[in-house]
């Protein structure tokens, strides 16, 4: 009896051991194989981050660990400390004509216009430095139509700053200041991230500087939010933002940079609850565009898509289908439509880019920011309920995979442009409009005839009411190839002109 309990205790010992090293060499193998794939191949998400990162030289070394307290609970204190060195102070200053009104016309009832008086106007904001040799990324509005932009570090130091580019679309501007070995936050990847994980937001609200505030991811790829933003794809969060926290950093537990604070909901003005960030996935390219390019080179598949609300409108049982889709309804395709090219029709239900899933249209355009012009994606669709794969190479909004150059718009015209007020548009009887203040004599409006006083309304049939419209407008024709532009004005008291321009005159 005895001599059988030995024997069984000792096969006890000796299936426990085997077992137990079977399970350590399994998990090594696992680990072993994870580590392989990791390094061996990325996602397409990832690889983009690093080639954003790797447009600003950053260490892909630089990263800190999830901390956490001896009782589990977050520990925010190290990435604090580490990312708030990364987030800078800006001040911008601008000088705007404002209408005031003759003090002797108060008094006496003379009737006059008024006059035009230029006044310096001061905003703030907040960066996020991105190299060591002082790129730093914020937002459009933060420094737009701005002549003077001052950044000022954590430590005190302060510079002026050159403004790289900018991108109103999706409210991103690219800053350098000059210098060397500058504290920056490196890219983490925002799709990874998680709804109800912790972030921190890095900022200046009311110009309080090096302000951290927690919370947690809300919701992601957040659309319809009523702004002229292009963008629908934002990162919802509960983390205090205020007025000045825009263009400041949203890290995840990491240190990671994960999107730019951006926006707040608010009845009020200042943080209700709810804030919005845009991911780095899409103001890391849009930064790394701008360093290498002077502007955004954004890829199209070519189609259109019904606004749900619009159809609610007039048809609440489609409205209901629609709604119902998982994936993006193409209802129509545009001219050149690089979709339609490869073989894609009306009707069709995108629902996957590169095995990335998509179930609205702020996912679809969240995967293709991720792109440029050129780049060759693998589409899948539902048609008929039978599932559909189809190779697109994507175009940019002009239709071809030319790279989108930025060009001296203002400064090949050669001309300098004054705002108008509203009362001087009554006068004339135009609804916009934008007066020729000076030019030069080797500029193309000279050229062709267009001199100081020149009321221009329309440029290729857009309206006009400042000078980034002009420049807008300009850009895009001399990146077309007519690269022409057709300017619609006239001389006070002069019949209207339609004066064109041959933008490769230049």
């Amino acid at each position: 009896m005895n001599t059988s309990n030995g024997k069984n205790v000792l096969v006890t010992v000796v299936v426990a051991i085997i077992s137990s090293l079977l399970t350590i060499w399994g998990f090594n193998a696992i680990q072993k194989n994870n580590s392989s794939q990791n390094n061996g191949v990325l996602t397409v998400h990832e690889k983009n981050i690093d080639e954003s990162a790797n447009s600003f030289g950053q260490d892909p070394n630089v990263k800190l660990t999830s901390l956490t307290t001896s009782d589990g609970f977050p520990d925010f204190t190290e990435v604090a400390e580490k990312t708030v060195h990364g987030v800078v102070h800006i001040k911008s200053i601008s000088i705007r004509e404002q209408q005031m009104v003759n003090p002797f016309d108060f008094f006496f009832g003379f009737g006059g216009e008024g006059y035009s008086q230029p006044q310096e106007q001061v905003g703030f904001g907040s960066g996020v430095i991105i190299s060591k040799d002082g790129y730093i990324i914020t937002n459009n509005h933060v420094i737009e139509g701005a002549h003077e932009v001052s950044v000022t570090l954590n430590d005190k130091r302060e510079f002026t700053a050159k403004v790289i580019g900018t991108d109103p679309k999706t409210d991103i501007a690219l800053i350098k200041i000059e210098g060397n070995d500058f504290p920056y936050i490196p890219f983490g990847n925002s799709e990874a991230l998680k709804v109800g994980e912790w972030v921190l937001a890095v900022g200046n609200p009311f110009n309080l500087t090096s302000t951290v505030t927690a919370g947690i991811v809300s919701a992601k790829n957040r659309g319809n939010l009523g702004n002229d933003s292009g963008i629908q794809s934002f990162i919802q969060i509960d983390a205090a933002v205020n007025r000045g926290n825009s263009g400041g950093a949203l890290v995840n537990t990491k240190g990671e940079l994960v999107g730019i604070n951006t926006m707040i909901y608010s009845t009020t003005g200042d943080f209700n609850g709810l804030a919005f960030a845009v991911p780095i996935s899409i103001a890391g390219k849009v930064a790394a565009d701008l360093k290498q390019f002077g502007m955004v080179q954004r890829a199209v598949l070519g189609i259109q898509v019904e606004n749900i609300e619009v159809v609610r409108q007039r048809d609440p049982e489609k409205a209901k289908k629609l709604s119902q889709i998982k994936g993006v309804a193409i209802s129509k395709f545009v001219d050149r439509s690089p979709a339609k090219a490869a073989g894609m029709e009306k009707g069709d239900i995108i629902t996957a880019i590169n095995n990335n899933s998509i179930t609205d249209f702020a996912e679809l355009q969240t995967q293709l920011s991720k792109y440029r012009p050129g780049d060759k994606v693998k589409v899948n669709v539902q048609r008929d309920g039978k599932d559909k794969t189809f190779t697109v190479e994507l175009k940019n909004e002009l239709g071809n995979t030319e790279i989108t150059k930025s060009v001296d718009a203002i400064g090949n015209l050669g001309a300098t442009f004054a705002p108008l007020t509203n009362q001087q548009k009554q006068e004339m009887g135009i609804s916009s409009g934008i007066k020729v203040e000076s030019v030069t004599n080797d500029g193309l409006f000279r050229k062709e005839g267009i001199n100081k006083g020149f009321v221009i309304m329309r440029i290729n049939n857009s309206p006009v009411n400042n000078e980034a419209d002009v420049s807008r407008i300009v850009i895009t024709a001399a990146n077309s190839q007519d690269k022409v532009i057709l300017v619609a004005g006239f001389y006070p008291n002069q019949r209207t002109q339609y004066i064109a321009i041959d933008l490769s005159k230049k």
